[in-house]
């Protein structure tokens, strides 16, 4: 009969642990993020409310930076306007927003030259403490990268249906 107090207590104190526990969902009530900047030269990236910014990042891009995404595989990161089309709660990368990359133009184009323009361009966290190693600040296959904790920031902060400018 006292092990199974003693089990209780242990069962009690590890619930009231886990609940203790940091979430990765943040909660945000400040001014509404109304567009986001990437300024890849400058590896930055700004949240704005229209003139204002909110905060700044420092990103990692695609592992070959230079230029716009043009098809599947070149490990480039999108340049243009586009949006926040998507959320992924359950991402490889701890929480990432998604960009509606390609739009039709970049279809079009891909398209025209035999090639697929890729996809699946995302705002994102890590992918775990081992997976940059020997990669460098621009180790993405395309995406914008940020730290884990920036990450939950940007999550709770950008809306669906944001607009995304990348800049050269």
């Amino acid at each position: 009969m006292r092990w199974i107090i003693q089990l209780g207590l242990v069962v009690m104190v590890a619930v009231g642990l886990m609940s203790c526990a940091p979430s990765k969902f943040r909660t945000y009530n400040g001014p509404e993020v109304t567009r986001i900047e990437v300024h890849k030269a400058e590896r930055k990236m700004y949240l704005l409310h229209h003139d204002k910014v909110l905060k700044s990042y420092d990103v990692g891009l695609g592992a070959n930076p230079e230029g716009h995404k043009q098809f599947e595989g070149d490990s480039k990161t999108p340049e243009g306007v586009y949006y926040i089309d998507r959320r992924n709660p359950n991402s490889a990368f701890h929480l990432s927003i998604g960009m509606s990359y390609p739009n039709a133009a970049d279809r079009a184009f891909a398209q025209s030259q035999g090639k697929s323009p890729g996809g699946d361009i995302f705002i994102h966290g890590q992918a775990g403490k081992h997976t940059r190693r020997g990669r460098g600040r621009d180790w993405t296959d395309g995406c914008i990268a940020v730290t884990d904790r920036e990450m939950e920031d940007i999550y709770a902060m950008v809306k669906v249906g944001t607009p995304i400018a990348v800049y050269p």
